[in-house]
């Protein structure tokens, strides 16, 4: 089994529902969630916030946090992770959990951060957590990476 198919199991077991929030990830998360069957009785959908304005308009990430912070900050995923929740909801009704990515893929470093700099942002009720990773490697090492870590927070998240 996926580490995506895990997590998908632990939230249907539980009657909850995904939205899902990226950005150096450009919809790979999501990806890897839509990968496994019957994914549509949990996932709601995925908003990509890859332009940083984006991220303040869909997904209500504070601007003055975007301007003083950049886009590559533990707050940011947090926010994001949030956010879309809100975003995503149907008939008024958020979805239950929200996970999210930023990060510097490269090949420039990004908002002072270096390249393999990843957040990842997971939103459960009212916790609401960041993690870090520094990755090496070219943009798709990074990318790869920073999908692995976010499936790793939300299932470590669900865990406790």
């Amino acid at each position: 089994m996926t580490l995506a198919a895990g997590v998908l199991a632990l939230l249907r077991e539980r009657g909850l529902t995904l939205a899902v929030a990226e950005s150096l990830t450009g919809g790979a998360l999501c990806d890897a969630f839509v990968s496994v069957p019957g994914a549509s009785s949990v996932l709601r959908g995925a908003v990509v916030a890859y332009a940083t304005p984006l991220k303040a308009s869909v997904l209500g990430v504070d601007a003055a946090l975007l301007e003083r912070e950049g886009p590559v900050h533990p707050d940011v995923a947090r926010a994001m992770a949030d956010g879309v929740r809100r975003a995503l909801a149907v008939e008024g009704r958020p979805a239950d959990v929200g996970v999210a990515t930023t990060g510097v893929a490269g090949p420039e470093p990004q908002g002072g951060r270096p390249v393999g700099t990843v957040f990842a942002g997971v939103a459960v009720g009212d916790r609401v957590v960041a993690v870090e990773g520094r990755f090496p490697g070219d943009r798709a090492a990074v990318r790869a990476a920073a999908v692995a870590l976010a499936l790793g927070a939300l299932r470590d998240t669900l865990a406790e």
